[in-house]
């Protein structure tokens, strides 16, 4: 049976990016986007319903999260879907988050703009050093990384 596990959002950050740096030295950011959804209510008046969701980027992605985005930024983000769940220490419940592991993100203005489309940078792991886009700022453009951790590295959070 075949399977295909991918979003794509857009939005703007809840909060600054967070990010840590894993002991093998591979960035991680964590952010939250709201992504607003317009639709008319039973009365027929027109209401938005904001979805909060919280994205893990790996490697170069979070460095740029970090680099160009501030709280209020709009991003656009592509990723795929992850359910995470834990047992809560507290009392003993089982408990699970929907997230999204972000593999591409385009910031939807300049790093110094005020507003509209004052530029865009978007890299993702497939694409080749001859199609990389024009980076605002002269920002370093980012490696070729699979975005994810590396296989058997723990993660301390």
């Amino acid at each position: 049976m075949a399977s295909f596990n991918r979003v794509v959002l857009v939005g703007n950050l809840t909060r600054d990016p967070e990010m840590r740096t894993l002991p093998s030295g591979l960035a991680v950011s964590d952010i939250g986007l709201a992504v607003n959804d317009r639709k008319k209510n039973a009365v027929g008046d027109w209401v938005d319903e904001v979805t909060f969701i919280d994205i893990t980027l790996w490697g170069r992605q979070a460095e740029i999260a970090c680099e160009y985005l501030t709280k209020g930024s709009p991003a656009l983000i592509e990723g795929r879907l992850k359910l995470e769940t834990w047992e809560d220490k507290t009392d003993g419940h089982k408990r699970s988050k929907l997230k999204v592991i972000g593999k591409k993100i385009v910031l939807l203005r300049g790093r110094n703009d005020g507003g509209g489309d004052g530029g865009s940078y978007s890299r993702s792991a497939s694409q080749s050093s001859s199609s990389r886009a024009q980076v605002p700022n002269n920002a370093p453009p980012p490696d070729d990384y699979d975005y994810g951790p590396p296989p058997g590295e723990d993660v301390p959070f």
